[in-house]
């Protein structure tokens, strides 16, 4: 019996020995915060890392290569808000230049130096024609056009106009019609059709506002020598 009763104490003993020293072992370690982007982070769920914002000229996409310039035409919005022009980072026309208005805005600008020569804007709805055409006969050669609409861009044209605009790379000034929306970048002398217009016609059953089709958006890059 008193065997027995030695055993018993040295398995308490023992057991409790066991118990310190795991205790002592688990506690001793020091317990490290983790947030829970570290326990996602090690069940393999890795938090994205936002690029950094990179700017490029007029908002666009992409950089442009050399020799050629960055712009970005915005057409009015109905007749509410007005049409903007961005060249090389620079806005030329917009309702805070001050310098839009109903009917087509035009911008003049020097091929080679980027220089703006003229800005312009002419109603189509209820101004002289005539207006536009004194606008128009002293362009250069090698000056480059750009034109967004705002609210109604064709009414007053007459065919004399339309084909000015048309001898600018127009594929469009030809058929524009009453509150369409449209924006272009030509040439005086352009050769072949511009590769920078849009359009859109006003369809009172695929209009955005009403009365008026969508705004246009168009960006990119222009050689500064268009052929």
């Amino acid at each position: 019996m008193r065997s027995i009763a030695i055993v018993r104490i040295l398995v308490i003993v023992i057991t409790l020995l066991s118990t310190w020293y795991f205790a002592e072992r688990m506690f001793s370690s020091k317990w490290e915060t983790r947030s829970l982007r570290d326990l996602f982070a090690e069940n393999g769920v890795k938090e994205k890392k936002e690029k950094p914002k990179i700017h490029t000229k007029c908002g666009n996409e992409k950089e442009c290569p050399e020799n050629y310039f960055a712009f970005k035409l915005i057409s009015g919005a109905a007749n509410v808000v007005g049409p903007s022009m961005c060249l090389e980072d620079k806005i030329i026309m917009s309702s805070v230049q001050n310098n839009i208005g109903r009917g087509l805005n035009f911008a003049l600008v020097n091929a080679t130096t980027l220089q703006v020569l003229k800005t312009g804007h002419f109603d189509m709805y209820s101004g002289e024609i005539n207006e536009m055409k004194k606008f128009l006969e002293p362009i250069k050669e090698g000056t480059l056009i750009l034109i967004a609409s705002f609210d109604d861009p064709a009414t007053k044209l007459d065919d004399q106009t339309r084909e000015i605009l048309s001898s600018y790379g127009s594929s469009v000034a030809k058929n524009l019609g009453f509150r369409d929306s449209w924006v272009f970048v030509g040439g005086k002398g352009l050769k072949n059709k511009s590769p920078f217009e849009q359009h859109l016609k006003n369809d009172k059953e695929n209009n955005k506002y009403d009365g008026w089709p969508e705004v246009l958006e168009m960006s990119g890059c222009i050689p500064k020598k268009m052929d």
